[in-house]
């Protein structure tokens, strides 16, 4: 029986793409994914966004080894970048790869597997440079405690440089997921006081334009139907890329085919050219933007929208699905949290998508509750703000302080008392649910396009099908149909559950 592996995922959808890059590389090196518990080798891709993700990934940890104790565990991710001493104490442990070593991960998880490994066959590598800060050791307890436990040595790969940070997805296909993400963009730039994620994945970086045309040539060409677009600061995609382009205009046919080469990387520099780039070139029918920060949502963007996402003109395929992180409606909380745009930016930014996309545009955003000093008149402020526009659902979550962040020592100074923050995070809630089911019913009667998911069983077995309308809704279709097929439908009502029931019309 061939060595087998199980990937559990924490945190955001980019970080998802991770795992999943990594899985696909286990795949193609001639593993197979088995359950927990009996997997050879137990891979936690950890976020570190809170403080209760941090717990959340330490809770399966132990929970792992005590299912399967023989499993090899290989921590990797955010957590890992930030804290890998830490997770290196904990039983059952066999190694930490931060994202700075990520696209090592699975040439160094074959290897604590005690497999001999062909990297080239694997990944594409380039010299990993020197550098004082680089942890590329063993983790051993005190040799009094090895006498005891006789535990095997823990392998930690981290270092600060991020020089092997990015790992590019085999080829994407519409299988296990329908409408899987293609991850274009990696780290930040930003310094957002609250945020980890510039020390946990470093600076901005692109996939460059080649790579990306590459898959989404190959997703089309496998039958693909939607693909999501996706990256941890995405709009800023392109930014880093040296090219001889002088001008953000997205290539001509003949510069694509060059750019096709792998020996060529030039093309477009910034994410509209890119999206205008895989629209006019290729047949993709269907293209979703993860989130995108607002200030990025420049003019030609938003122009993207109505000329690609109407559906008047024949076909959406562009997702009429805008998510803006918002963090707070409050100028001096936005202040405070180094945020790069004002509530009245959002708002115009609000407005221009709106214009663009039209009344069915799901918008969405995260929201921060109990940020240090933020009052009582702040949190108002953020409500009457959020009241204001149609959001179509909102990602609420409590102010977490992280080590190393500046917002650690101004929580220190003006924390926000818990039972505050658990009274404004009700009070949100609340609304949250308000605007969704507000917006969900104004979609009754409509006709809207929608992609088919793999339906559970228990939902076949009443002859019905899941799937997502274009405008990131989820819909349960009256009938049975096999996944990842492409359908109009008229929307009939919301249900309890807060879903959509329609009828397919074509």
């Amino acid at each position: 029986m061939s060595a087998s592996f199980h990937v559990e995922h924490f945190g955001c959808r980019a970080a998802r793409a991770d795992g999943e890059a990594v899985g696909d590389r286990l795949r193609s090196a001639g593993l197979s994914e088995q359950k927990l518990s009996a997997a050879d080798v137990v891979i936690v891709n950890t976020c570190s966004v809170t403080a209760e993700a941090d717990r959340a990934a330490r809770a399966f940890i132990r929970r792992a080894h005590r299912l399967n104790p023989q499993a090899r565990i290989v921590v990797t991710g955010c957590y890992a970048q930030r804290a890998p001493d830490e997770l290196a104490e904990i039983d059952g442990v066999a190694a930490v790869i931060g994202n700075s070593h990520k696209g090592l991960a699975p040439e160094i998880i074959l290897q604590v597997m005690g497999r001999e490994t062909a990297p080239s066959e694997l990944i594409q590598i380039s010299p990993l440079p020197a550098s004082p800060h680089l942890q590329e050791s063993s983790h051993e307890p005190p040799a009094s405690e090895q006498q005891a436990m006789a535990p095997p040595q823990v392998v930690v790969r981290v270092d600060e440089l991020f020089a092997h940070s990015f790992l590019e997805e085999a080829q994407l296909t519409p299988g296990a997921q329908t409408r899987p993400n293609l991850k274009i963009q990696e780290g930040c730039s930003n310094r957002c006081s609250f945020c980890v994620i510039p020390q946990t994945r470093g600076a901005s970086k692109s996939l460059p334009a080649a790579a990306v045309f590459r898959q989404v040539q190959g997703f089309v060409a496998s039958g693909g139907n939607e693909l999501v677009l996706s990256g941890i600061n995405l709009g800023r995609w392109g930014r880093d890329l040296a090219t001889s382009v002088e001008s953000d205009n997205e290539p001509n046919a003949s510069e694509l085919r060059a750019m096709a080469s792998p020996q060529v990387k030039e093309g477009p520099r910034r994410l509209a050219a890119l999206v205008r780039t895989i629209f006019t070139e290729t047949a993709l029918p269907r293209l979703r933007l993860s989130s995108i920060e607002p200030m990025d949502w420049d003019g030609e963007l938003i122009g993207l929208l109505a000329e690609f996402g109407n559906p008047a003109s024949g076909h959406a395929r562009l997702a009429r699905h805008a998510h803006l992180p918002l963090q707070s409606g409050s100028d001096g909380v936005l202040r405070r949290m180094h945020r790069r745009y004002r509530p009245w930016h959002y708002a115009e930014k609000v407005a221009a998508l709106l214009r663009a996309a039209g009344p069915d545009l799901t918008l969405g955003a995260d929201v921060m509750v109990g940020f240090p000093g933020e009052t009582d008149a702040e949190f108002d402020e953020t409500v009457a703000f959020i009241r204001s526009l149609p959001f179509g659902y909102l990602h609420l979550f409590p102010f977490s302080p992280r080590p190393g962040t500046p917002g650690w020592a101004m929580h220190a100074e003006k924390p926000v008392r818990p039972a505050v923050v658990e009274e404004r995070m009700g009070i949100l809630r609340a609304l949250a649910a308000e605007k969704s089911t507000a917006h969900r019913l104004s979609m009754v009667e409509k006709e809207l396009e929608a992609i088919t998911l793999h339906t559970p069983a228990e939902t076949t077995a009443l002859g019905r099908t899941t799937a997502l309308t274009e405008n990131f809704l989820p819909v349960e279709l009256v009938g049975k149909l096999e996944a990842n097929r492409l359908v109009r439908l008229r929307v009939s009502r919301v249900n309890d559950a807060g879903e959509l029931e329609a009828t397919i019309r074509n």
